[in-house]
């Protein structure tokens, strides 16, 4: 059983079944092949505290959106990850499970908006790439602190359909005047910072505990701690650090975050071969947090 902990974040956080069960996906399933038996997966996520209910909902609404696609083999469901998937998942992995922050070069992505661009593909644009770091700058152009985001700006317009319509280019801040002011209102640092020391007093505890747990608790704490880490990250612009608050909370969040999953993560994988019709190695040869 979790611990505490644990316990105590699911009680307080109340995790959504649809994005645990993306969780799931991307730290669990992902590295072997991404394909999962619906029964297992219903059993799979039971000690998450989704019940068979939660879980079909959560993956009809996932093969709605496009997440996730079935294959049915005799009376029995598989679900896989389609391209579209794949490829978020992708670009979500390089960020979530890299051993430091992204390299900097100086240079900002921005994209250019049309003025007759719908509301609706407007709000997509900004929930799609606002997990890359880009924020709003003005009504017509999103900018982020990253000159290696071109290419993530130009996928994210092909799956809206949206290339003929915007403009994506890179350029250098010439002086920093002005850029920690354009920061602080463009992105929610403040609110970022809390939620990465949230995360630190929630997974702190587990840590001192790691080594001892086993299995099922095993890989619900590795789950709970990427879904955690995961939703900060996400957010975070990875700014430079001329242009963060002091003391800047996600240093010691990637830190503990990168500790405690090389904890878990033998009992994890030995739990997932137990419960899953997979092929996985001797040794998990995924590499993550470096």
């Amino acid at each position: 059983m979790p611990t505490d902990a644990l316990t105590q974040y699911i009680e307080q956080e109340r995790p959504r079944a649809k994005s645990l069960i993306v969780t799931v996906y991307g730290d669990a399933l992902l590295p072997y092949g991404g394909a999962c038996w619906l029964g297992e997966l219903i059993d799979l996520v039971a000690p998450l505290g989704l019940n068979e209910r939660m879980t079909r909902t959560a993956v009809f609404r996932l093969v709605q959106d496009g997440t996730l696609e079935a294959e049915r083999i005799g009376r029995r469901s598989r679900y896989t990850l389609t391209r579209r998937g794949r490829r978020q998942f992708d670009s979500a992995q390089a960020r979530i499970y890299a051993s430091g922050p992204p390299a900097r070069d100086g240079r900002w992505t921005f994209i250019i908006l049309p003025d007759a661009l719908a509301p609706g593909q407007r709000d997509s644009l900004d929930q799609r790439l606002g997990w890359q770091g880009f924020a709003r700058l003005s009504p017509g152009l999103l900018g982020a602190a990253r000159g290696d985001a071109t290419q993530i700006a130009q996928d994210t317009l092909d799956d809206l359909s949206l290339t003929d319509d915007c403009a994506v280019f890179s350029a250098e801040a010439t002086a920093a005047n002005g850029l920690l002011s354009l920061a602080a209102r463009a992105w929610p640092l403040e609110e970022i910072a809390a939620d990465y020391s949230a995360f630190v007093k929630h997974f702190q505890p587990v840590l001192q505990d790691a080594d001892q747990l086993v299995a099922e608790s095993a890989f619900v704490a590795r789950i709970l701690l990427i879904h955690a880490y995961r939703r900060t990250l996400l957010r975070d612009p990875a700014l430079p650090d001329d242009l963060l608050p002091e003391d800047w909370p996600g240093t010691k969040a990637r830190a503990l975050a990168r500790d405690l999953y090389h904890h878990l993560s033998q009992a994890t994988d030995q739990y997932l071969r137990a419960n899953l019709e997979i092929e996985m190695p001797a040794q998990n040869s995924i590499i993550r947090f470096g």
